[in-house]
Formats: structure tokens, sequence, C-alpha cells
């Protein structure tokens, strides 16, 4: 029982690693300001057809976000309820505090408004980061964020490779959400086309990483 229990914490310490290096390629994606990530482009075309339709007060892109990600898990919930474990939560609860503190802490790369050529860098830099710490995610298998799983539960289900599923899954939240009235840059297009193939890339190594970590830890 304490074997167990001890594998769960190092399992979460390795997701909580994925998800801060994760975050950090987002936090470069998103001072980049050249598109927003597919997901979000989803959310926010979402958000501003209900806005048209409805005026409530608490109507907005970050709760629409959380909604959409709520609707995940309960779908999840409904076909397989395996992958929903404590680090969807986690992933949930502590995505937006670490892109915060990165905003902070980087904003200053930005401040004087980069040419287009080193902001093009630093988002492909930001989408190659996003899919290195999503692969440790994945591989800590302590639990994934809900919009990553769309793309995981898919490649596991049909046994398709996640980089190809990833493309099209993005493309996907790209094509509605732009349908819908969210706003596509060409940020959002790198970002749809670069992290599946770049995660593909990482998950045998973020495997490898992850096993690396909990036999040291076993044999400590």
């Amino acid at each position: 029982m304490k074997r167990t229990l001890k594998e769960l914490c190092i399992r979460i310490l390795i997701l909580l690693f994925g998800l801060t290096v994760a975050h950090l390629g987002v936090t470069l994606f998103l001072l980049a300001d050249l598109g927003a990530d597919p997901f979000n482009v989803l959310v926010q075309g979402i958000f501003r057809t209900l806005d048209r339709f409805v005026s409530w007060r608490l109507l907005t892109h970050g709760n629409t976000h959380r909604v959409i990600c709520f609707l995940i898990i309960l779908v999840l919930l409904a076909v397989d309820r395996s992958y929903i474990k404590i680090g969807t939560i986690l992933c949930m609860a502590f995505g937006g505090p670490i892109i915060d503190v990165f905003t902070r802490l980087l904003s200053f790369l930005f401040e004087d408004g980069n040419p287009l050529w080193l902001n093009l860098i630093m988002l492909a830099a930001g989408c190659v980061i996003l899919a290195l710490g999503m692969t440790i995610v994945i591989k800590s298998d302590a639990g994934v964020g809900p919009n990553d799983l769309v793309a995981l539960v898919i490649s596991d289900k049909t046994r398709r490779r996640f980089g190809i599923v990833r493309i099209i899954v993005d493309v996907s939240f790209v094509a509605a959400g732009f349908l819908l009235g969210g706003t596509i840059g060409i940020g959002t297009v790198i970002c749809a086309f670069l992290v599946g193939p770049v995660a593909d890339f990482f998950l045998p190594r973020s495997e490898r990483f992850v096993d690396k970590i909990l036999r040291l830890a076993r044999a400590a």
C-alpha cells in the first residue's frame, strides 16, 4: 500500500513538472500574440456566439473555457472514465496560475515590440516546449487536461498515431471556432500543424524519462 501511494505521489510530481514545462510553452505562444491556440479559437467562437444571444454577466471567455472542459469530462466519464484521474483536475486547477507566473516573468521579452521573425521563432519554440511538456504529462499516467484528452482518447480508441490525431483534432477546433466567430492567426495554423508531430517525436522519450524516474524511486 505504501509503495502504491509513493508511486502515485511521484507520478503526480512528474505530471506537475510536465504541466509547468507545457505552460511555459503556452506562455511563449501567447506572448508572441500571433493568434490563439486551436482549443481557445473554439472557446472564443462559442463564447462570441453565446454572447450574441444572451447577456449573462457570468458569460466570459474564461468561464466558457471552464464549462467546455467540464463538458468534455462528463462525456469521457460516460465513454471511458479510466481517463479521468487526479491529474485531470490538477491540470484544470494549476494551468492558469502557471501561465500567469510565467507571463509576469517573461513579458519583458516582448515589451519593445519584437520583429515578426523573432516572434515567429518564439512561437515555434513555445509549440515545441508545449509538446514536450504535454508528453511528460501523458506519460506520467496521472491524468491529462480535458482539451488534450480529446486527441489522446481518439488516438487510443482508433489505434492511430497521436501526432496525426492531434492535427485532425486541432484543425477541427480551429474550423469550428472560426465558423462560430473565433479569430485565427498565423500562430494558430503553426500550432495546429506543429504540436502533434513534435509530440510524436517526444512521446517515446518522455516515456523513457518517466520510467527512469520511477525505477530510481523504487530503488531508493
